[in-house]
This record gives structure tokens, C-alpha cells and sequence, in this order.
């Protein structure tokens, strides 16, 4: 019985978080900010582009590390 294949992506994502926390407060800072627009113009899209960014950037030389 083979072992199953782990994926590494989730596990350096959360372990990436830590060095992203700057863009996650942005984030949550917006997010905070337009709470109550009933007209849902508001949007805090690139604050959350931003953040991802962050973990992609800290997972990609690691994550090409593991991969067969």
C-alpha cells in the first residue's frame, strides 16, 4: 500500500502566515472599515490580492523545493 501524497501547499501557507502580517492587518483593517456599506461598492479586493501575494511569494521557493 502506497503512502498517499501530502500536500505541501496548505502546510507552507500556514507557516508562511507569520511573515505576512502586515498585508493580513491591511486586510482586516478595510474589511473593518466598510462593514456596514449596504451599497456593497466598497470592496477591499486589493488589500486581499496584497496579502495572498505575500504568502505566494514566501511558498514559491520553498514549496519547488518539494515537488518531484
Amino acid at each position: 500500500m502506497a503512502d498517499e501524497p501530502v500536500d505541501q501547499m496548505k502546510y507552507l501557507e500556514d507557516s508562511s502566515k507569520p511573515k505576512c502580517v502586515r498585508p493580513l492587518i491591511e486586510y482586516q483593517a478595510c474589511m473593518k472599515r466598510i462593514e456596514g456599506d449596504e451599497t456593497r461598492e466598497k470592496h477591499c479586493t486589493g488589500q486581499y490580492f496584497d496579502y495572498w501575494y505575500c504568502i505566494d511569494k514566501a511558498v514559491a521557493p520553498r514549496l519547488f523545493e518539494k515537488l518531484k
